[in-house]
């Protein structure tokens, strides 16, 4: 095996992992050191770099026989989708009913649950065993041309009421906030629905 002094290792073997790339601007990226076994070794790498030295960011994938490299999915990435389709689950069998493949709105409704997944926050499991839990619930809703959010409490506020109708629908209240402002720091566009305590309507920024 041949290690150069950029940390680029050669040798005949197909080498998956974490990679430091120069992106190519007119050309393919070039690889300058590598593979790292997890994206904080290639992270550790990158941060040791002279301030001189051309910009890099670790990528994932496979060296090619000519050098250069083929992007994979990354273990995190393939988790992080398996955890997104998970939540996808969650929605009502039939909530992309009249909705065509390619409308913009299922698009849309995937978007806003990864922006929602990524923050930490559960869609609600309506039919399944969690649903007493509570989450996020999401709506496609062409007449408004957009995807309404709201928050659903555990069982012991929203059904039981436990602590009382007012601090439910007040906890309800900040709760809907929160799903807005995340979802407006996201880049959305987000219109409240009436009262506080009855969620937003989200679509794509202009």
């Amino acid at each position: 095996m041949d290690l150069r002094s950029t940390g680029l290792r050669l040798d005949s073997e197909a080498r998956l992992g974490w990679w430091l790339v120069v992106e190519g601007q007119d050309g393919p990226d070039r690889l300058v050191a590598g593979p790292f076994e997890d994206r904080a070794g290639a992270g550790w790498a990158a941060a040791a770099r002279d301030e001189d030295d051309e910009p890099v960011r670790p990528v994932y994938g496979v060296r090619r026989p000519d050098g250069g490299l083929h992007r994979r999915p990354s273990p995190q990435e393939l988790a992080w989708l398996g955890h997104l389709g998970d939540q996808l689950d969650r929605l009502p069998e039939a909530w992309d009913a009249g909705l065509a493949d390619d409308d913009p709105l299922a698009t849309l409704l995937v978007e806003v649950t990864a922006a929602l997944a990524e923050a930490g926050l559960p869609l609600w499991d309506a039919t399944g065993p969690d649903g007493a839990l509570g989450g996020v619930c999401l709506s496609a809703e062409p007449a408004l041309d957009g995807v309404v959010v709201g928050w659903r409490q555990h069982d012991r506020m929203s059904v039981e009421q436990l602590h009382g109708t007012d601090t439910d629908s007040a906890v309800q209240q900040v709760m809907n906030v929160a799903l807005a402002d995340v979802l407006w720091l996201r880049g959305f566009e987000v219109d409240a629905l009436g009262g506080g305590a009855s969620g937003s309507v989200v679509r794509c920024a202009a």
